[in-house]
């Protein structure tokens, strides 16, 4: 990296006093990149003042141990799990991650959790994805207890601990407390979002259109207010936009649209596809419903000409400054308060060259 970027990139960080934050995420195009290449961007970004960074767990490389390796060769950017899988692990392990991560980075660490969908839950980790929701709040139950250093004495319909009949008894974390530890729910359902909105510090939104951002949200406050809780610090986190500074519209939106018909065709089965099902109440109804037919019929191409380009266009940032910065506005509006995006460039260079355009306009 050039040392004059680096100086541009410092003085950038420290002029940096935004009210709609900027995250990246090492998925996407970095999925599958050298972690030491990883290494460099996430620094650059901290010298840019991004927020914070997150991995994302799906079928490929774990949420966790990047971040730690991250922790351990930066200062001040926060680091995010989108998402740790809750049936991948125990609760009371998820809690000892949690509790592990956050003490190796001095307090910078933000769990995020998801149950991810039917044919990852049952096709990895051979359990079964009857009633998530179920799950999902028994999960950050157990969780804030481990945290704020309870006993772990809970008896729910899907987790009992201790076992009943059993050998064990209520254990206390040796380790904690720490309540620090922030809890962000990605979840896209109605039932899941108010409950996001009553238990968690925020939300992991995604097939996020700005301009229907209420279609989502408003279950998100309904939960709050079932509680009796304000979200005055709860963090609406979406993502992933693409970004790119380029004029040329049409190629921006091609190269998006099969990413968008395997989400809304692929991520899920036919029955329950929770990105699917988030596009239709984002505005885009019977495109949605077209573009998974004809990926569920087999025709993938057809699938990626039916996603229609206002879709990419309203929830990616394409297209000169100006654009760019009424696309942001328009995120800030819907009540978005940390945008992830994703530079759209193969050369590290160029990534945090959009990168850094991009933090000039927030």
């Amino acid at each position: 990296m050039d040392p004059e970027k680096n100086k541009v990139n410092a003085a950038r960080g420290k002029q940096r006093d935004s009210k709609l934050r900027i995250s990246i995420s090492l998925g996407g195009a970095l999925a599958n990149s050298d972690i030491r290449e990883q290494l460099d961007y996430v620094r650059e970004a901290e010298k840019l003042g991004v927020h914070s960074v997150w991995t994302v767990e799906g079928w490929g490389y774990d949420a966790v141990t990047p971040l730690a390796y991250l922790a351990g060769h930066t200062n001040r950017i926060k680091l995010g799990t989108s998402i740790m899988q809750i049936s991948a692990r125990t609760p009371v392990n998820t809690a000892m991650t949690a509790l592990s991560l956050a003490n190796i980075s001095e307090n910078r660490f933000l769990l995020g959790l998801g149950n991810s969908g039917p044919q990852v839950v049952e096709g990895l980790h051979g359990v079964s994805f009857d009633r998530p929701l179920a799950r999902l709040r028994e999960t950050v139950e157990i969780i804030r207890l481990a945290l704020a250093g309870e006993k772990i004495d809970y008896s729910g319909a899907q987790y009992q601990l201790p076992l009943p009949n059993g050998q064990g008894r209520p254990i206390r974390l040796s380790v904690g407390p720490n309540l620090s530890i922030p809890i962000y729910l990605a979840t896209l359902g109605t039932k899941s979002l108010q409950f996001t909105g009553a238990a968690a510090d925020g939300w992991i939104g995604t097939s996020f259109t700005p301009e229907y951002g209420d279609n989502l949200m408003d279950d998100v406050r309904l939960g709050a207010r079932q509680v009796g809780r304000e979200l005055r610090d709860f963090d609406v986190h979406v993502g992933a936009a693409a970004v790119s500074f380029s004029e040329d519209i049409d190629a921006l939106v091609d190269s998006e649209r099969m990413g968008r018909a395997f989400t809304i065709g692929a991520m899920g089965s036919k029955d329950i596809n929770f990105y699917h099902d988030a596009y239709r109440r984002g505005g885009w109804l019977e495109a949605a419903n077209e573009v998974q037919h004809l990926w569920l019929s087999g025709d993938r191409s057809g699938a990626a000409a039916a996603v229609p380009a206002g879709m990419i266009l309203q929830t990616n940032l394409f297209g000169g400054e100006k654009a760019i910065r009424a696309r942001l506005s328009a995120y800030e509006v819907a009540g978005v308060t940390t945008l992830k995006v994703q530079p759209k460039a193969e050369s590290l260079e160029d990534r945090l060259e959009i990168l850094g355009r991009l933090m000039d306009l927030v």
